[in-house]
């Protein structure tokens, strides 16, 4: 296969990704708050670590996590990750319990040399998720013969194809920037309904549709402490920004007895953001086999307003909510062992991975802290040997999140992660072809 036969095949797979991405990837009724569950946005080594990655510098993976990494990408090489995930969540809310499945897209990115230190990266990556589809029922204050039914249900969720630079200016110290055309919409419905006759059903749609632009820059630098002792230091940053978006709400009150219906519609101008985000990290890598490392996170969801329908004094409005977010810390540690990933044998290359995180929320909920996030992960990259390519990776990791709120539904999500890494030398010069 020569290279343009290689390079159509990978952006076909980009372009087959573009539409597999609109699915949603979660059940949860958290989805239903803000822009949705924030996703995943790493590949799949960094998640047999749990997300683990802003001070790793991988010569063989993509680290789309920190932009500053893809200067270390080997020359000759064309590396091209697509990963997919499965999960079964159960919800618990007092005594009862529910299980639910869900299988999802998650990723395809690629990423080469230019020229010396000097790498490209692009791709498809998720931002938020929207899922859920679920009803409560019970009696009416002050009526016993009365009873009401909610239906609440969601889909949709924020996606981003980006393009990546990373440079390393001197031995050690790397620069770099992804930009991403950031896209998606969502639509929630309420519906409240009655069993008395005279009472009215009422239905809030809540829809917004967004294309924006989102910016993160990183940097690196790895320093060597002795012959096998090496550190490096990470941070990235995104700046925050409106996302240009009018989200609208509409209220349909229908009278069950004539089926006439009324329709209110209201809009925010500009009513959506993207909150600033810094992170940092450091690794250690013993010997070249040990690899140890921890990140930190802050969102300043805090500054960000969302949308809100209320009834004051008997007067609907649909306005922005200074109070609606909190600012969110995530606290990742994990690492990775391989004894040799050159040797001959199998066992010495296989990559084990494990990793930890906790994130505290990003919104409340009636006044109160949202759901809050424990995670822990195992994982192994398995190389895949064959006649012509022994430098490709398969990556599948486990994971376990339990998602929960006090007074609220905990989650616990069981799920199952495969990432393959294709790793071709299309830019090597053969001499018989």
């Amino acid at each position: 296969m020569n290279i343009n036969r290689r390079a159509i095949c990978a952006f076909t797979t980009m372009a087959i990704s573009l539409c597999a991405v609109a699915q949603s990837g979660t059940n949860s009724p958290y989805s239903q708050y803000g822009l949705g569950v924030q996703s995943d946005q790493t590949t799949g080594f960094n998640r047999g670590m749990n997300g683990l990655g802003i001070a790793f510098r991988e010569h063989n993976q993509v680290n789309t996590i920190n932009p500053a990494s893809y200067s270390a990408v080997d020359s000759l090489t064309f590396l091209f990750d697509v990963g997919f995930s499965g999960q079964v969540t159960n919800f618990k809310e007092g005594n009862r319990k529910l299980n639910a499945n869900n299988a999802d897209f998650e990723y395809a990115v690629a990423a080469f040399r230019l020229t010396r230190n000097f790498g490209l990266s692009f791709g498809i990556l998720p931002y938020t998720n929207i899922g859920y589809n679920y009803s409560t029922t019970g009696k009416t204050a002050g009526s016993a013969s009365t009873t009401y039914a909610n239906s609440y249900y969601g889909e949709g969720g924020l996606h981003q194809a980006y393009v990546g630079l990373g440079y390393q200016f001197f031995k050690g110290f790397s620069l770099g920037a992804n930009v991403a055309y950031l896209w998606g919409d969502y639509t929630r419905l309420v519906t409240n309904s009655y069993t008395d006759s005279y009472a009215k059903t009422i239905q809030k749609i809540y829809t917004a549709n967004v294309t924006n632009y989102k910016l993160e820059f990183g940097a690196q630098y790895q320093f060597n402490i002795n012959k096998k002792n090496i550190i490096t230091l990470g941070a990235t940053f995104t700046p925050g920004h409106k996302l240009g978006a009018d989200p609208e709400c509409k209220v349909i009150s229908t009278n069950p007895s004539t089926a006439v219906s009324d329709t209110a519609s209201y809009s925010v101008n500009n009513g959506l953001e993207i909150p600033m985000q810094f992170s940092v990290g450091a690794t250690w890598d013993y010997n070249r086999q040990l690899k140890l490392g921890a990140d930190y996170t802050y969102q300043k969801w805090s500054s960000v307003a969302f949308p809100v329908y209320n009834v004051i004094n008997n007067v609907p409005q649909y306005a922005l909510d200074g109070n609606y977010y909190t600012d969110r810390h995530k606290l990742t540690a994990g690492g990775e062992y391989c004894g040799d990933e050159q040797s001959r044998y199998f066992l010495k290359r296989l990559h084990i991975r494990a990793g930890v995180s906790y994130a505290t929320p990003y919104t409340k909920i009636n006044g109160n802290d949202g759901p809050s996030e424990l995670s822990a992960s195992v994982g192994f990259g398995i190389p895949i040997v064959n006649s012509y390519n022994n430098r490709s990776i398969l990556n599948i990791s486990g994971q376990w999140v339990r998602t929960s709120a006090k007074n609220f539904i905990t989650e616990n999500t069981f799920r199952i992660n495969i990432g393959l890494t294709f790793n071709e030398r299309w830019f090597m010069k053969w001499k018989v072809d």
